[in-house]
């Protein structure tokens, strides 16, 4: 396997007391340097690049450099030698490096630059050597050894870049530089002489290492800073997977796939730390399985297996049994099962992670001659090749279709999606009539001409001077807004561990809005849609007035057609007629069950009851907040039925035979998370033939060393749930 690129890097920059001048209402050209620092950093260490790293700072207070001898080189310090960038040196730039008070000579910081490369790459393999110089041209520098410097750059193949506060501006002196000074670059707003002569030798230094593109390396801290803003992602090189295409039993190609387009995750995963060290290891997870007993005793991971939930009951299923039940291939597999017509297979049908692009192999030119004709076959009969794949042994076989791909000029290769099988396609379970033979909401011709014009105003396709559309959003510059976003937060708790997380980056919160052109162009088009589609408030139709409303009638007299007409008061919605009729109390959704059965009256009340209750006692085995929280919506349900039918004795008694059953099941969390909901007995006032109270009601979810005597309920309690349901 080929090695991968690697660079060295030295980044230097200006911390002399001329970079902390600057006008009212504008950022020190400091400021701006030590962002265009961090932000370069904090990519290489996010985007996990392998390429080493050096800092050095010149203008500061004190001198640490190699080069240090004689009075040379002075205030200038190597703060960072060359290696891969991390955290601590993400800290180091947040709060060690600040504004000094000397000055030094930026052609003497790029010699000790050029000096670190030379000795500390010595022995290694590098791809590339670059030097980042970040100042404002403020100190006079010495042009005396400047073409030593340039041959030097050259021989040992060092890249140069330079960051200044300010654009470099171009004239026609083509770098010629007079070493009197003489030239007179004419003078240049805002700029002082020094800086103006500076400019000067950076040209004349940036168009001797290459006289074409010299000067497009030259940058401003504003455009490095926007340019950085982004977070780089995490570069890995396309990892090929070799396989053999066959069609039939006597066709076979040598191929290589490629991904050309999956679905990226972050790579760094969270992991537990001690909350003083911030180290892992020095946290150690043990799990121990123990016995629902009183004793809980250990039980050995030798005698635990796994175990399927189907319904109320549980599967063992051991690791031979899982191993067995895996399905059983030949390994990695690209066969051609059949072909359709590319518009048999829609685009909404597409699934999987991945794209997969498929050439033939580069050491076979009769591979490569067989999947071209394929290739060429594909795209002339505009169809597909419906394929098995499978990755290798251990991954489960997929159906897909290849989809040719042909670059003039370039490539030529299969494109590979998956399909999905009978299961995946959630579609097919929704059927809705159709829109087309509705009269009352068939639109006119001037309502679809507004749709049109809304959809032609917000394409987000753009025609250049030549005609050509291009793609307003590209897909290769646009990053993925939660990354930046983590990325962002992982930094600054990083160096600044006791502020608040800051706000979303402008940029960012501006990639995620609707493009500028395309919001002042779909103006129009939307209120031309508000006139052609226009929303009225529905008011609800006014109830007629029974003559009991109109002339009033006694509250203590029943209407038995109230009464009935408030049993029926709850509607079906969709979900219950798509079910069917409601047989017993299942196990899915016992309450909607319970419900369904009270209205339809096809079982006595209490038969219904003891369904429910039986439901309640086999969820309650289960011992997991989800089916305690089933549970209780069950035991809600049951009591508002039962006060709609006006019968509470079987509801108060289930509820205190289950109080008392509590301690001896180990069913405190059930019953706190009861309490918590309120979920009392029905009193008097609720139910007429209630023999509960409404200070027992109250008071019967207090705990038992403040409880008062209950009143004996019509059926006596015997503590035992089963027999209370025998009774019913």
């Amino acid at each position: 396997m080929a090695r991968a690129a690697k660079a060295a890097l030295v980044l230097c920059m200006d911390v002399g007391f001329s970079m902390s001048n600057s006008a009212p209402g504008e950022e020190p050209p400091f400021e701006q340097a030590k962002k265009v620092v961090q932000k370069f950093v904090q990519r290489q260490v996010f985007g996990e690049c392998k390429d080493d790293l050096a800092l050095v700072l010149f203008g500061t207070d004190a001198t640490k450099n190699p080069l240090d001898q004689h009075d040379q080189y002075q205030n200038i310090t190597v703060c960072r030698h060359l290696m891969l960038p991390d955290f601590e040196l993400l800290d180091e730039i947040q709060n060690q490096i600040h504004p000094e008070s000397q000055q030094a000579d930026w052609l003497d910081a790029l010699v000790v630059c050029m000096d670190v490369l030379q000795k500390e790459t010595v022995g290694k393999k590098y791809d590339r050597l670059n030097i980042a110089l970040l100042t404002d041209l403020s100190t006079q520098a010495s042009p005396d050894q400047m073409d030593v410097v340039v041959e030097n750059l050259k021989r040992d193949g060092i890249t140069l870049q330079f960051f200044f506060p300010f654009p470099m501006e171009e004239d026609d002196s083509g770098g010629d530089w007079d070493r009197t000074g003489s030239s007179q670059p004419g003078t240049r707003k805002g700029l002082s002489r020094e800086q103006q002569q500076g400019q000067e030798m950076v040209k004349h230094i940036m168009l001797g290492l290459d006289e074409e593109d010299g000067l497009d390396e030259i940058y401003t801290f504003r455009d490095a800073i926007e340019k950085l803003s982004m977070f780089k992602s995490i570069e890995k090189r396309p990892m090929a997977w070799p396989c053999q295409l066959t069609i039939g039993s006597s066709l076979s190609i040598r191929i290589v796939g490629y991904k050309a387009v999956t679905d990226e995750k972050l790579k760094k995963t969270w992991i537990t730390v001690d909350a003083q060290s911030h180290q892992s290891h020095d946290v150690k997870r043990e799990t121990v399985y123990c016995k629902d007993d009183d004793e809980e005793s250990e039980v050995p991971r030798d005698n635990i297996i796994q175990g399927f939930r189907y319904g109320s009951d549980i599967v063992p299923f051991s690791k031979e049994d899982e191993e067995q039940m895996k399905y059983k291939h030949d390994g990695k597999c690209f066969a051609v099962l059949g072909f359709a017509k590319q518009n048999l297979v829609h685009r909404h049908q597409f699934m999987g992670t991945q794209a997969l692009k498929v050439f033939a192999a580069k050491d076979d030119e009769h591979a490569g001659v067989a999947l071209s004709a394929l290739i060429q076959a594909l795209d002339e009969l505009q169809m597909v090749a419906i394929v098995r794949y499978a990755y290798d042994r251990r991954s489960n076989p997929q159906v897909g279709a290849a989809f040719p791909c042909i670059k003039p000029g370039k490539y030529q290769c299969l494109i590979y999606v998956q399909l999905p099988f009978m299961e995946d396609l959630h579609g097919r379970r929704f059927t809705f009539p159709s829109l087309e033979n509705n009269k009352k909401f068939t639109p006119s011709e001037t309502q679809l001409s507004a749709v049109d014009s809304l959809i032609d105003s917000m394409m987000l396709v753009e025609e250049d001077e030549k005609g050509e559309e291009h793609d307003t959003f590209k897909v290769h510059h646009i990053p993925n807004p939660a990354f930046q976003r983590h990325f962002q937060c992982l930094h600054h708790r990083a160096v600044t561990p006791d502020t608040p997380l800051p706000p979303v980056e402008p940029w960012l919160k501006a990639a995620l809005e609707r493009p500028g052109a395309v919001d002042a162009r779909c103006q129009a088009p939307l209120a031309e849609m508000k006139k052609k589609f226009p929303l009225k408030e529905v008011e609800k139709k006014k109830q007629l007035k029974t003559s009991a409303q109109i002339f009033g009638k006694s509250s203590e007299e029943p209407d038995p057609k109230r009464a009935k007409a408030e049993e029926e008061e709850e509607e079906y919605n969709l979900a219950d007629i798509a079910e069917g009729t409601v047989t017993s109390v299942g196990s899915v959704d016992p309450a909607r069950d319970f419900r369904c059965l009270i209205k339809q009256k096809s079982r006595p009340f209490g038969e219904v009851c003891q369904q429910l209750t039986h439901r309640i006692e086999q969820l309650l085995g289960n011992k997991n907040t989800h089916y305690y929280m089933k549970c209780i919506t069950c035991i809600q349900t049951f009591r508002e039925q039962s006060v709609k039918v006006g019968n509470a004795d079987l509801y108060n008694s289930y509820l205190q035979s289950l109080k008392t059953s509590i301690p001896n099941r180990g069913l405190q969390d059930f019953w706190d998370l009861l309490v918590q909901d309120a979920v009392t007995l029905i009193s008097k006032d609720e139910v007429e033939g209630s023999t509960v109270s409404k200070d027992d009601a109250n008071q019967f979810l207090v705990a038992e060393e403040k409880e008062e005597e209950a009143a004996a309920p019509v059926v006596e309690d015997t503590g035992d749930v089963d027999d209370l349901l025998d009774m019913m």
